[in-house]
């Protein structure tokens, strides 16, 4: 037997590295974003013709560094403090296809300037982020809740691709 123990970690320290991989996960899918998407707006997004309901440019990455946090919690409610179940594991689920389909919004609308096509994708985004948003609710309100106020971004962020889209 060694002089050396293992020692597990903390109920605590656990959860902590619970949510610093939530809010990791999160943020890769915000840089991914954010990479194709800085670049375009003074370029190509400027000299597109926007819905007049378009905010101005600097509302998003405030907007989206809220909504992403929001997220990172969201998920993290569910990893940590949902016991395991069916609920958990759809809720769960749902919580990263719906994320998947929002790391490619961006490359699709922002690289590739294919409105039509990422219109396609903020649909689908919002259905799977409904169907995500009450599964979460069905396991921890909390969560549920701290998904609401993306649903409604995505809502609107909806409205103005289809605007652009239709206006371009």
């Amino acid at each position: 037997m060694s002089s050396t123990t293992t020692r597990a970690l903390s109920p605590c320290a656990v959860s902590r590295l619970r949510l610093l991989a939530c809010l990791a996960l999160v943020a890769v899918v915000g840089g991914i974003g954010g990479a194709v998407t800085a670049p375009a707006i003074p370029t190509w997004y400027e000299g597109l013709a926007k819905p007049a309901w378009t905010p101005p440019n600097m509302a998003f990455p405030i907007a989206w560094t809220l909504l992403y946090i929001l997220m990172a919690v969201a998920l993290w409610r569910l990893w940590d403090k949902v016991p395991p179940s069916a609920g958990r594991t759809l809720a769960i689920s749902l919580f990263l296809g719906q994320l998947a389909l929002n790391a490619v919004w961006s490359p699709v609308f922002f690289g590739l300037h294919a409105m039509d096509a990422a219109l396609f994708i903020i649909v689908a985004l919002v259905v799977a982020l409904a169907f995500t948003v009450r599964a979460a609710f069905r396991v921890d309100t909390a969560a549920g809740w701290l998904l609401v106020p993306y649903l409604a971004w995505v809502c609107f962020a909806t409205t103005l691709n289809a605007g652009i889209a239709a206006l371009n």
